[in-house]
């Protein structure tokens, strides 16, 4: 019984993102101070922004400056040098926001995560040791064999030390582990700026060491702007191509003497047939009451729907709930199924997707987005109530929210009318916030592979939720991309590199969110864009107009006159999102970043993927593809066309 509770808890809890805080940050007020409109602050956002959207190094590590004299800013941000690149890069791009916001005008500032160090000034920093201010951290937990333990942690240290500093250009970066008789394995973490000479690091590295006490802490983190070091009981780190994760068991399981071990074998005999007998028994109840439900239901292979049981209705509950499934609760169709709404016995209102019967297609995504969706929690998201996996009947209950979908208002001319600057920008910030979080801050990695006009819901308060998760990918936190050799999606949102190729990142998500915003901008679908007499393509339509200097073009001219620098700074982002090069574009991480900040200068676009001139070269005819044709630069992706709303439950009409 513990273990299913267990099992509910885990599924029911909330995965919340909360707002990253550094371990330790110093602004330095003796310095200098700057002002909002100086040269110095300039020059700051200049480096900050390129620290931001720099390719990746290959070792963690970025130093850049700008200006001259004392408007000179000077930046270097340091990762662990264990971590991915899209890791790197968030906490950079985290630490850059939260470093803005702490120290909003001191030209010398610092800050330190467990997995980046971030730090500015208006004075050189690069190939100098510095070892103020000290930040450091430890454990309360307090060991106590402390001659055994002192003893090994210095040997662990001090091979830490030697082995950092003596690490070439490129990365002073080291770890190992030792282990303590009688105690656990200790493993230690140390890393220098790799503009350090060795010497230097050696330097920098005894600073460290020297506020780290020889007992008896079990933990213990000491950050300076030139090192950090770092011990625990427990692995931090990624293991590396060097280094083995030791396979010693836990020294306190073995006992020292003989008398203890006769003892231990005694209860092993005794307690061991008793649990033998509880688990036989109970695995035969267990078995017994699954068969019965077995037979009540249809029988099926989708074993994995189990693991989410605790969110299941049955069938009659939600037949009463939409009245039989009339057709006047019907709120839309799609590819897969219709879409009903609701009314549960405790009143509350829902949204009931039916899929159609026999589409093992559908089967597919049935269990793909209960399994998914059922473990991510984000305001930004729409919200699965529950499921009904029963007989022929594939159910997915949601959240209902009233305002339907953001097609059904940006694309009307009636209903745009109520969409002003400000509700448009909340709608991308909200998108963004809920595409960061699939990416960065949920404890899954997801790529949504869908994401489109019809796909977001709107609440009563116009607030955004990314819906329909048919699609998506569910990656390892170390994983960032892929290859399919099946291409799903809706032609005009997909990336360019995905569509023709099978490539899928989260870069592929990033292209269709810039689609998305530059049609929140301009109100117009992204293969119709009304010219006059002309329907042109809006990238093409938007590269043409942003090169030639009148990009004020494309914009809704319901908005015209109103934030209008707003405006065109969020179509230049749009733009950065959609660029031909996936490994340009930015992170959602930056992009968020970017929509709450406006003293960044954004960098200059490269040109768009697929740029198309007019509706009868859309891409469908570019590429020489349609539903179940190949595209030919790449004869062995066979492609699926997806109705652009198949999995909407807001929209009535098939496009």
């Amino acid at each position: 019984m513990a273990f299913f509770l267990t099992l509910v808890l885990f599924f029911i809890a909330r995965v919340c993102a909360s707002p990253p805080v550094f371990i330790g940050h110093f602004c330095s007020y003796d310095r200098g101070n700057f002002t909002s409109n100086s040269t110095y602050k300039t020059n700051l956002d200049h480096v900050l922004t390129t620290i931001a959207t720099a390719k990746d190094t290959g070792n963690g590590f970025y130093s850049f400056s700008y200006g001259k004299n004392l408007d000179k800013a000077n930046a270097i941000g340091l990762c662990r040098g264990d971590l991915m690149f899209d890791v790197c890069q968030s906490c950079l791009i985290d630490s850059i926001y939260l470093l803005k916001n702490l120290c909003p005008q001191q030209k010398e500032a610092i800050g330190w995560f467990d997995n980046c160090m971030l730090r500015y000034s208006s004075s050189s920093i690069f190939g100098v040791v510095d070892t103020r201010p000290k930040i450091y951290t430890w454990s309360t937990v307090n060991i106590t064999e402390e001659a055994m333990f002192s003893q090994k942690l210095k040997l662990l240290l001090d091979s830490l030390k030697n082995n950092t500093s003596s690490g070439g250009s490129l990365m002073k970066y080291a770890t190992g582990d030792v282990v303590a008789e009688r105690l656990w394995t200790i493993y230690g973490l140390m890393q220098c700026t790799p503009d350090l000479s060795q010497l230097q690091c050696d330097e920098c590295l005894e600073s460290a060491l020297q506020a780290i006490p020889p007992c008896c802490s079990e933990g213990m983190k000491v950050f300076l702007p030139s090192c950090h070091a770092r011990y625990e009981p427990y692995i931090f780190f990624e293991f590396s191509s060097k280094w083995k994760r030791p396979l010693q068991p836990h020294p306190t399981s073995t006992m020292s003497t003989g008398g203890k071990k006769f003892k231990i074998r005694s209860v092993i005999v005794i307690v061991l047939p008793l649990v033998a007998v509880l688990a036989l028994l109970t695995t035969g109840i267990f078995i017994f009451w699954r068969s019965r439900k077995l037979r009540e239901r249809r029988e099926t292979s989708d074993g994995d729907i189990n693991s989410v049981d605790f969110l299941q209705y049955d069938f009659k509950t939600i037949r009463g709930a939409t009245n039989d499934f009339s057709t006047a609760n019907e709120l839309g169709r799609g590819g897969f199924g219709i879409v009903y709404k609701g009314k549960l016995l405790n009143g509350q209102e829902v949204a009931v997707k039916r899929l159609a019967r026999g589409s093992q297609q559908g089967d597919l995504e049935f269990k793909n987005e209960v399994l998914l969706v059922a473990k991510l929690q984000h305001r930004n998201l729409v919200r699965l109530l529950g499921f009904c996996f029963e007989r022929s009947e594939r159910l997915l209950i949601y959240e209902f929210l009233p305002n339907s979908s953001l097609d059904r208002f940006i694309f009307d001319p009636m209903q745009r009318q109520y969409l002003d600057w400000p509700r448009r920008y909340k709608i991308i910030v909200g998108i963004s916030r809920g595409l960061m979080y699939l990416h960065e801050d949920s404890r899954f990695k997801v790529i949504h592979h869908d994401l489109k006009a019809s796909n977001i819901l709107l609440d009563a308060e116009l607030n955004p939720k990314i819906n329909d998760f048919g699609m998506a990918r569910l990656c390892s936190n170390n994983q960032s991309n892929g290859d399919t050799s099946k291409i799903k999606g809706t032609y005009g949102y997909m990336a360019p590199e995905y569509a023709l190729y099978g490539h899928f990142s989260v870069k592929s998500d990033v292209f269709s969110f810039g689609v998305l915003l530059l049609e929140i901008v301009s109100g117009q679908k992204n293969g119709s864009f009304q010219d006059g007499e002309n329907i042109k393509h809006l990238l093409s339509y938007t590269w043409e107009n942003w090169t030639k200097g009148t990009i004020a073009n494309i914009i809704d001219p319901i908005l015209s006159g109103t934030c209008i620098d707003g405006i065109i700074r969020s179509t230049h982002l749009g733009l950065l999102c959609v660029q031909e090069d996936a490994d340009s574009r930015p992170t959602m991480a930056f992009v968020v970043l970017m929509l709450n900040s406006n003293s960044f200068t954004l960098p200059a676009p490269t040109r768009p993927g697929f740029l198309l001139h007019s509706r009868s070269s859309n891409i469908a005819q570019q590429f020489n593809c349609s539903e179940g044709s190949q595209f030919s630069p790449s004869a062995s992706n066979s492609i699926e066309e997806e109705s652009s709303n198949q999995f909407n439950p807001y929209s009535r009409d098939l496009e």
